[in-house]
């Protein structure tokens, strides 16, 4: 005769493992299914955003450079541009895939959520730049449209990511630029960097260790098939051109100077104006979003309205209002001194 005591503990048992697997909501089979949901739209995302990216730096797009750039056999890669096909966001074309209006639209809103948490995690958290693009890659498929918007306008809409890349605005608009890759620039002429591509993150890691950041300034003087030559600040190297290819730069006025030091809120003289160009890497963390949340951000004028007693602090009209920072606080801030410019004439 059966144990009525063992028989319910065993009814018990069964009874939870098989919710445990076949729950509807909660379930391990419920769970398999939305992570294999998950899997495969995030699969079909990183697709659409890598036909995107070809278009972008005109290159033409095939099946196997996104099964290379997706680490996939060209079978799965088929697959996915098939999926995409169905669902009109690209066009199998005989030069290959080419997005669509709708698929531009969403590529455009995966590249917006990327290069704004990119700019979150610079900004206002502790993360290593080395890690922002994995970070970002991840969040860019789980974020709605609503939180996205959300995180732009506590960011202050800014228009520009940590690598120099422009943030699509919500309605996906992007700015025309003027920009060379540093392994063609010419001999003799000062450029700006105003871009570090992060991947591969092994070359993203030795420009950051190697002292190149956005804003620097550097002479190029020299450019052959061994690499390129660079200088700033009385500092001379060279770069090989797989690296140099990361690297971004716009032509300065043939009267720029690499050498020249770096202008900061220092050296704006009281009553006068200027405009942001950005914040020294070496302010991080609640420093770094204090001034961020001051409005200190790329274009922003900034007025040195007038200095204590003893010099320091210096009151600056900063968005309309008057904010007094320390001498270690105004060297952080890089500017660009507005020629002739006073704050009463800006007023």
């Amino acid at each position: 005769m059966i144990n009525p005591v063992l028989a319910l503990a065993v009814f018990g048992v069964l009874f939870l493992v098989t919710a445990l697997i076949a729950w509807p909501r909660w379930g391990l089979i419920a769970r398999l299914n939305r992570m294999t949901h998950m899997s495969e739209r995030v699969l079909l995302e990183d697709a659409l955003k890598h036909v995107y990216t070809c278009e972008s730096i005109g290159r033409s797009c095939s099946l196997e450079s996104l099964a290379g750039q997706l680490e996939l056999s060209t079978g799965r890669a088929a697959e996915l541009l098939g999926a995409l096909a169905a669902s009109r966001l690209i066009a199998n074309t005989p030069d290959g895939p080419r997005l669509t209006d709708g698929g531009r639209d969403s590529a455009l809103r995966l590249v917006r959520t990327h290069r704004l948490w990119e700019r979150y995690l610079a900004d206002r958290t502790g993360v290593p730049a080395g890690e922002w693009h994995e970070e970002a890659e991840r969040k860019e498929h789980m974020m709605s449209e609503a939180e996205v918007d959300a995180l732009a306008a506590r960011l202050g809409h800014p228009a520009w990511d940590p690598h120099g890349d422009p943030i699509p605005t919500a309605g996906g608009e992007l700015p025309t630029l003027d920009r060379n890759s540093l392994s063609s620039a010419e001999v003799g002429r000062t450029v700006e960097i105003v871009h570090l591509e992060d991947e591969p993150r092994v070359i993203y890691d030795a420009l950051l260790e190697d002292g190149i950041d956005l804003g620097s300034r550097i002479a190029v003087t020299s450019n052959d098939d061994s690499g390129v030559g660079i200088r700033a600040r009385g500092r001379s190297w060279q770069l090989d051109h797989v690296v140099a290819g990361n690297v971004t730069v716009r032509l300065l006025p043939e009267t720029e100077s690499a050498d020249a030091p770096v202008t900061t809120l220092l050296d704006l003289e009281i009553g006068h104006s200027a405009r942001v160009v950005g914040i020294s890497p070496a302010c991080q963390g609640s420093q770094r979003r204090r001034l961020l949340d001051l409005g200190v951000v790329r274009g922003t004028t900034i007025d040195a309205a007038f200095g204590s007693a003893a010099g320091d602090p210096v009151a600056y009209n900063i968005r309309g209002a008057l904010i007094a920072l320390r001498r270690e606080q105004a060297e952080w801030i890089r500017i660009e001194l507005s020629d002739a410019v006073t704050a009463e004439e800006v007023a």
